[in-house]
């Protein structure tokens, strides 16, 4: 199931070669979604298991707002770079994980600007 939905995504990304740190993101991705939504034949019918295990919870309003893969402009302390988003991180704040154009680094932020394709 995790392969299936990695190779999803991969499918709607404009890119040739994929960067070390976007594959594993890709699969972070698949699973954090998997386990978003409870199961019908697990544990609980009403509970997550993200919810679960974690014991915290996944707002639309703050973990929906930007699809795998879009280009943002993340609003740094000196500097605006241009990034790819990868997932959510699931805290409260609602930070996102960026890949950056420039540096090719991984970046935490819940400050960004959506780039038109």
């Amino acid at each position: 199931m995790v392969k299936e939905r990695a190779r999803a995504t991969v499918n709607t990304l404009p890119f040739e070669i994929l960067p070390h740190q976007l594959i594993v993101k890709i699969v972070y991705n698949a699973v954090f979604w998997l386990n978003f939504f409870p199961h019908k034949d697990g544990i609980h019918p009403t509970i997550s298991p993200h919810n679960i295990v974690t014991e915290s919870k996944v707002h639309y309003n703050k973990h929906c707002k930007l699809q795998f893969g879009a280009y943002v402009q993340v609003h740094e302390q000196n500097n605006t770079p241009r990034a790819i988003v990868l997932c959510p991180t699931s805290n409260a704040q609602g930070s996102y994980y960026f890949l950056s154009l420039h540096s090719r680094k991984l970046i935490v932020q819940n400050n960004w600007t959506i780039l038109p394709k």
